[in-house]
């Protein structure tokens, strides 16, 4: 049994993965902005605590005493490159400070290679709005790989569709590399639940160091 900080925790993805953490005997800590609008978080094995992944001190304070950590925190309200790279500096900062040395971060599958170094959101005909989003996500990961820390950290981004939050868990799914991956269909839909189990697996189990993972059904 863990100790897993899940940031972020009262979204989709961050619901599902303080679930399937809690569901195989892990100790849960879910950190939301304002605990007051996720009561129905509180459950056996897990505590809801206030906290903002984008500072450094409140990181170290609510990741005290735990294993490991999850980011799925996303700000909707902001700019995405005034979020994402202060939050990765932030876990980088805070979470060695709390003593944890592994953190598992979702990523966004529209920063994942449709060729060498040309990432989804280049696609001349994407659109805009959705590029600066992917554009922060990926300015996130870039403080991550920069970074001179020993904290051991991977980010799963899933397909660049919308994933299916109603969908019951299968436990399947396969892990890659920063390219796309490919499918029978070319866009198989894949569920927050799936995603969730991986997070976990990566956990309980860590295959991948130090990059950017795609995962897919």
């Amino acid at each position: 049994m863990s100790r897993i900080v899940v940031f972020g925790a009262g979204g989709r993805a961050g619901r599902h993965t303080v679930a399937e953490a809690a569901s195989r005997g892990h100790q849960v800590t879910a950190v939301v902005r304002d605990p007051d609008r996720h009561p129905d978080l509180a459950a056996a094995g897990v505590t809801v605590v206030a906290g903002d992944v984008t500072r450094p001190d409140s990181v170290a304070e609510v990741a005290a005493g735990h294993d490991a950590a999850v980011n799925a925190a996303v700000r909707l309200d902001v700019p995405s490159e005034t979020f994402f790279p202060p939050a990765a500096r932030a876990l980088l900062d805070g979470l060695p400070r709390a003593g944890v040395a592994r953190l598992v971060a979702i990523g966004i599958g529209t920063m994942l290679e449709t060729a060498p170094g040309v990432a989804v959101h280049d696609d001349p005909g994407f659109p805009p709005e959705h590029r600066a989003f992917s554009l922060g996500h990926a300015a996130g990961l870039a403080v991550l790989r920069d970074a001179d820390t020993d904290l051991d950290w991977v980010v799963l981004a899933p397909p660049p569709v919308v994933l299916d939050n109603e969908a019951a868990r299968t436990g399947r799914y396969r892990t890659g590399g920063s390219r796309i991956m490919p499918t029978d269909s070319g866009s198989a839909s894949f569920s927050y639940a799936d995603l969730a189990v991986a997070l976990i697996d990566e956990i309980e189990t860590p295959k991948h160091h130090r990059a950017l993972v795609a995962v897919a059904p």
